[in-house]
């Protein structure tokens, strides 16, 4: 079997012949030149892609480095804009902390981010794969970067047959005795890459693999099935309701969540019951957060979050232009894109807007 040091050599390889071409990457070629990757936006590009793909996430970093092409930049910039843009992207603590992180970085460091790990783990939603990442990544560090396609790749190579939740230790220590001393970014991303195009979930393709010679699972015919997962456990449903109002001119009622908690410091239709996980309102006994003729949607919007199923009831009312809410304020039809809304709140807007609708 080959040692671990031709096995990086031979990952490097390959990586210089194939890496893929993403916006927030310096390729090898241009590594070779003497091209060093931009801390601000290696990190930018890790925190975005966490439990998310490259390509939803391509278009975000575009939008965001084109508002804000620096660290300096996106801390100044307004927390509602950048909660707006960010509406699509998901775990929405992420770019709460984003901003936090920005800040510190802007106004404690200079505009510098850390180089070692220690030191970037202790700014502001940076934990231990996204500190490594960067430390890899934008200086070169020889951290030890370890993501889902990283597991993957390890666990076949090595033909480990503990479920993942159990293997993570010995995946982390394997891809820690392959890890160069130089190029640990490049051979980060190698191995990320080999993970995400070649090595993949489903459907291997082993005859194509650099590492196939050495790879245990395959040697072993078992590369399809690992790594083995735990049993799924059943995702709880909640239920809940929301309020659409909108009045003769267009404009809307929206309600800014609070900060922390689920969809924390997004935009919002006002409604009750299922963010807490109670279940207590199914609808009917939902208090509106204007008088109105309220109506309910014949269509539920449904919605998986991490943790929870989510089924939704969607009242929706005409208003007076005289209205005045108890809850959220109106934004006018101009300053109104639905695209600034996360998915499950534009969700509901497409189930009022698709249902009848009474005059006032």
């Amino acid at each position: 079997m080959l040692q671990a040091k031709e096995m990086s050599a031979a990952l490097l390889a390959w990586y210089d012949a194939n890496a893929r071409d993403l916006p927030w990457r310096v390729g090898p070629a241009a590594r070779a030149r003497g091209v060093r990757p931009d801390p601000y936006r290696v990190w930018l590009s890790e925190v975005m892609l966490q439990q998310t793909t490259v390509a939803a996430v391509d278009r975000y970093f575009r939008r965001f480095t084109a508002l804000w092409p620096d660290v300096q930049a996106l801390a100044a910039a307004p927390d509602a804009q950048v909660m707006g843009e960010w509406a699509g992207l998901g775990y929405y603590a992420r770019a709460r902390n984003l901003l936090k992180c920005a800040r510190v970085v802007a106004d404690d460091l200079g505009g510098a981010f850390p180089r070692d790990e220690a030191a970037l783990r202790r700014l502001p939603g940076i934990g231990p794969y996204t500190a490594a990442a960067v430390a890899a990544i934008a200086f070169d560090w020889p951290a030890v970067v370890v993501d889902g396609n990283v597991e993957r790749v390890m666990a076949r190579l090595f033909a480990v047959e503990e479920t993942l939740d159990k293997a993570k230790p010995r995946l982390r220590a394997l891809a820690g005795d392959l890890t160069p001393q130089t190029r640990a970014g490049d051979h980060a991303q190698a191995v990320m890459d080999l993970g995400a195009t070649v090595c993949t979930a489903r459907a291997p393709a082993c005859a194509q693999c650099v590492l196939r010679a050495p790879c245990r699972a395959r040697a072993a015919g078992i590369a399809g099935d690992l790594p083995r997962r735990a049993p799924r456990v059943a995702r709880p449903v909640r239920r809940g309701v929301v309020h659409v109002a909108r009045r003769a001119d267009g404009a809307v009622l929206l309600e800014r969540r609070p900060g922390r908690g689920l969809l924390g410091g997004m935009l919002g239709w006002p409604g009750d019951g299922w963010d807490r996980g109670d279940n207590a309102c199914q609808g009917a006994d939902a208090t509106p957060p204007v008088a109105a003729r309220w109506q309910t949607s014949p269509v539920e919007v449904r919605h998986t979050f991490t943790h929870f199923h989510l089924i939704l009831t969607v009242r929706h009312a005409r208003v007076r232009a005289d209205a005045r809410p108890s809850r959220g304020d109106f934004v006018a039809a101009d300053d109104f894109d639905p695209a600034d809304l996360p998915t499950v709140i534009r969700k509901a807007w497409n189930a009022a807007r698709a249902a009848p609708q009474d005059e006032v």
